[in-house]
């Protein structure tokens, strides 16, 4: 099952809105076949695993692992039940249930049925881990939350700055953060700044420092006050303008028109929800980031830590009493909190 969750992560950033899933299939003690789901729309681990088997024969000796419930329903591939079933499996071990509702507990039944011995469980924390977002996304019927942001040694997110210069962003921490932070990028389905964030940095919120797919722009623009030349309008990708004034689509430039009087976050992430959106890195400003903690709407934060002092500026957030983990990335201090109490 370890190596079923190894196999899965490599899909990682690739396979959304499907899960990470890993195959193994063992004869004898011995590992003859593995595979995982490479991208969305491909070919699912298990098809991958039974194809890399040479000698076919051996599969109705054999054990497959898998880490999420064998899909039961024809989607953009053909059920992997059916799959087992056909190549008389006996037995097949696995981690967790799919919590989605076209398969939950479908896969297992389906399989026993038709003589497959079927063990849940295994490595069931390991399994919900790597799969978090299409977990959270079934479950709480939103995308999975994760806050980023770079304070300094003495606690600011900012200097004071003036609209009138020329926008760029206050580097806080080092360039292998800044790097690790374009690979965070590449393994979500979108990403999310503020108007103040898209006004004084001008960010791209691309993959530029790391090979993989660029998340969906996404910026709060209430009014529509943000100029047109800035780098999030230049149609290159697909970009969301959550707004109170208009539903629009200009290109790549999509304005979705939300109700920002009754909690926008949440009316924001239920229209993530419905366009099938799993995850949302969400990369500032400080009332952005917390809005999302103060409405319980997030499920990690990543927060670098740097050595500049600014000694005055814009506060950084505040995360609720809960142990982080701690990672040095040179004289940057990476913070991971994880919110357990949703």
């Amino acid at each position: 099952m370890k190596r079923c969750l190894d196999l899965a992560l490599s899909g990682l950033g690739h396979t959304a809105p499907n899960p990470l899933v890993g195959a193994v299939i063992v004869h004898n003690d011995h590992i003859i076949g593995e595979g995982y789901h490479h991208q969305f729309g491909g070919p699912h681990a298990e098809v991958n695993a039974v194809e890399s088997v040479k000698d076919k024969s051996l599969l109705k000796d054999s054990t497959l692992y898998v880490n999420l419930e064998p899909c039961s329903h024809t989607g953009k591939t053909p059920p992997c039940t059916d799959l087992i079933i056909r190549h008389s499996i006996p037995e097949v071990i696995a981690g967790i249930t799919d919590p989605n509702p076209l398969v939950s507990g479908n896969g297992f039944r389906k399989m026993e049925e038709a003589g497959v011995k079927v063990i849940a469980g295994v490595l069931k924390e390991q399994c919900t881990e790597i799969n978090r977002r299409f977990i959270r996304y079934y479950k709480n019927k939103r995308p999975y939350v994760i806050l980023k942001w770079a304070q300094t040694a003495d606690g600011f997110i900012d200097v004071f700055r003036d609209l009138s210069v020329v926008p760029q962003p206050s580097w806080i921490s080092n360039e292998i953060s800044r790097m690790l932070v374009h690979k965070w990028r590449s393994e979500e389905q979108s990403i999310l700044v503020g108007t103040r964030t898209a006004m004084m940095d001008n960010p791209r919120l691309n993959v530029r420092e790391w090979s993989g797919n660029s998340p969906i722009r996404m910026v709060i623009d209430r009014n529509l006050r943000l100029s047109k030349k800035l780098n999030l309008f230049d149609n290159k990708s697909h970009t969301i303008v959550f707004n109170a004034l208009m539903d629009l689509d200009d290109k790549q430039t999509h304005y979705v028109c939300i109700d920002f009087e009754h909690n926008f976050a949440e009316n924001m992430l239920r229209y993530l929800y419905d366009a099938g959106i799993q995850s949302v890195l969400v990369e500032g400003g400080r009332m952005l980031i917390d809005t999302f903690i103060e409405n319980n709407l997030w499920d990690e934060a990543r927060v670098f830590k740097g050595d500049k002092i600014f000694g005055d500026g814009v506060r950084a957030p505040e995360i609720p009493a809960i142990q982080p983990e701690d990672i040095y990335i040179r004289k940057d201090l990476l913070m991971i909190y994880k919110n357990e109490i949703i």
